[in-house]
């Protein structure tokens, strides 16, 4: 399993950025006649992989058929040290196309990502595991990176969503090829359910009573809008993004979004534990005063389940938050923190 690249290759020379400007616009999800989907946009080595749990760096992840996933936080992006590199579903990673890394989605699968601080959006085909960093949630290939303009900054907020109907069709087609990995040969379209959460006898479980502590998905920052994944008639493509990055035409959204949005002011906070009881949380949050500022925010699960979040910030950058992130997990002792946008 590879590590993060952290920042890039941020010297790109400006022949690099022309080279790759050129190539053409990687092909969006579609769809024949029929409803199925086109599989000629996927790497003849490449097959449909789920995969069993596994786990780096002491961190079990759990893959899934998860066609609800929706959540935001910070994207990175990786080039140069991997091109040409076997991916997780076997197919040479190539960073100049719309292809990202996800720790648990289907791979392939097609997401749609939205860069948070300037509104870009594209839609991205997952065909790779990472990344494993603790606080990033997508790792976004190169020209990716480009397009959503953050390549020079290494990072970004962002909000991932699954495009559920194009992904279940993708995999049905791969599977009705006989293209799938072994591990994934009896398993249904979209009949797995998530599992975020670690075995209750997990050795982390020190770090803090987990009998207390519930996992949970975030809400979308205020203002951003779940929107539906179903099928739509593709939209024509923008025109091409201009200014201080490389010109590149996205790919048309076939859901018939926008390719840019209004840009969304949000927060950046370390969250330590979402904890049941509020006692508990109290006599965390004491715990952490020596890491920031800590708040206690209690919210309601979708399943009516009451909640402590437990959250140092807001933190004014990334940069800010990867220092106390580290600080939380390895000087306080909390593995399970994790960086969060809203």
């Amino acid at each position: 399993m590879r590590t993060l690249l952290r920042v890039g290759i941020i010297g790109l020379t400006a022949a690099g950025l022309a080279a790759c400007s050129s190539r053409p616009p990687a092909t969006a999800p579609a769809t024949t006649s029929a409803g199925s989907a086109d599989t000629s946009q996927v790497p003849e080595k490449a097959v449909y992989k789920v995969g069993n749990p596994y786990q780096i760096n002491g961190i079990t992840y759990y893959p899934s058929e998860d066609y609800s996933y929706d959540e935001t936080g910070v994207a990175s992006w990786y080039g140069p040290g991997f091109h040409a590199k076997l991916t997780a579903n076997g197919e040479d990673y190539d960073q100049n196309d719309m292809t990202v890394a996800h720790r648990t989605l289907p791979m392939p699968s097609f997401v749609r990502v939205t860069n948070l601080d300037n509104g870009r959006v594209a839609v991205f085909r997952v065909n790779d595991r990472g990344p494993y960093a603790r606080g990033r949630i997508i790792d976004i290939s190169r020209r990716g990176a480009q397009l959503l303009g953050f390549d020079q900054a290494g990072t970004a907020r962002v909000r991932v969503q699954i495009l559920a109907a194009e992904s279940r069709q993708l995999a049905d087609a791969l599977r009705s090829q006989g293209r799938v990995a072994p591990d994934n040969a009896s398993k249904g379209s979209g009949t797995l359910i998530a599992r975020v959460a670690p075995p209750a006898n997990d050795p982390k479980a020190n770090a803090a009573p987990r009998s207390s502590v519930a996992v949970e998905r975030l809400d979308a920052p205020n203002g951003v809008k779940s929107a539906p994944s179903t099928t739509a008639p593709s939209a024509p493509s923008a025109p091409p993004v201009v200014g201080t990055q490389p010109v590149i035409q996205p790919p048309p959204d076939p859901t018939g979004l926008a390719p840019t949005t209004a840009p969304k002011r949000t927060q950046l906070f370390v969250q330590v534990a979402a904890l049941s009881s509020e006692e508990g949380a109290r006599v965390l949050s004491q715990r952490l005063t020596g890491y920031g500022k800590v708040i206690i925010q209690p919210v309601t699960t979708g399943s009516g389940q009451r909640l402590q979040r437990v959250r140092i910030g807001p933190l004014a950058t990334v940069e800010d938050g990867d220092r106390t992130l580290d600080d939380v997990i390895n000087r306080g002792g909390y593995p399970d923190a994790r960086l969060v946008v809203e």
